[in-house]
């Protein structure tokens, strides 16, 4: 599979094809990846801006930075518009349904108390962090937040997200003389970046169960250490 990408990205057609094809397979990826919160588009944005950066055009980059903040905006309106219909419905939609199955009541309610004291900030960082565009829309959509609202505070992040990655696409086309070394490693810092908040996250998360198992009078501590249950008496 990746032997097929490099192949496609070696053999690149000229500016005018690229551009012609790329820019509404840009739109139409990132715009799916609202919708669908699988498909990785901060890479593909990252690849984008790769292939821009090393063209003569002097327009591309800024291209590629429009067309794609645009198409995050307009599917996460989508897709907040089709979660409100489930909000107001009484059995709820799939849309919804799906949206609280991407996300755990612990980070639900972290979202939501954040939420409740910055809005706008929240959208922004939701935007940029890993996975957290989800958890804070379905914490709009559970607070009753205007369509309107949501995209006030959601344009800037998605400026700020299409900026970001597009960064780290420059970065990569400019540290490789070939697009398709720059298209590579700018995959791979967006995958890393992707993959750390959940890593960090499992890391705490044993660190804090080693930390309760190895306290005294916690489940699996030290026998006849002091808060331990006591022996029967001899």
């Amino acid at each position: 599979m990746i032997d097929r990408i490099l192949t496609a990205v070696r053999e690149l057609p000229p500016e005018s094809t690229q551009q012609a094809v790329g820019y509404p397979s840009l739109f139409l990826l990132v715009a799916l990846g609202a919708l669908v919160p699988v498909v990785p588009t901060g890479a593909i944005v990252s690849s984008a801006a790769v292939v821009a950066f090393h063209q003569t055009a002097p327009l591309a980059l800024l291209y590629v930075f429009l067309v794609a903040a645009g198409a995050a905006f307009l599917g996460d309106l989508a897709l907040y518009w089709l979660g409100q219909r489930g909000v107001r419905s009484r059995n709820g939609s799939r849309w919804l349904a799906a949206l609280r199955g991407r996300v755990t009541p612990e980070r639900l309610a972290q979202a939501q108390e954040r939420l409740e004291t910055h809005q706008v900030p929240v959208l922004v960082l939701s935007r940029l962090v890993p996975a957290g565009r989800i958890p804070v829309m379905l914490a709009c959509l559970l607070a009753g937040m205007p369509l309107r609202r949501f995209a006030r505070g959601d344009l800037p992040a998605c400026l700020a997200w299409a900026a970001t990655y597009q960064l780290i696409g420059i970065l990569g086309g400019s540290l490789f003389p070939e697009p398709w070394e720059g298209v590579v490693a700018a995959v791979a810092l967006t995958v890393l970046l992707g993959a750390a908040p959940a890593l960090w996250r499992r890391l705490r998360g044993r660190g804090r169960d080693g930390g309760r198992s190895g306290r005294p009078g916690a489940p699996g501590g030290t026998p006849g250490a002091p808060g331990a249950p006591e022996g029967p008496a001899v």
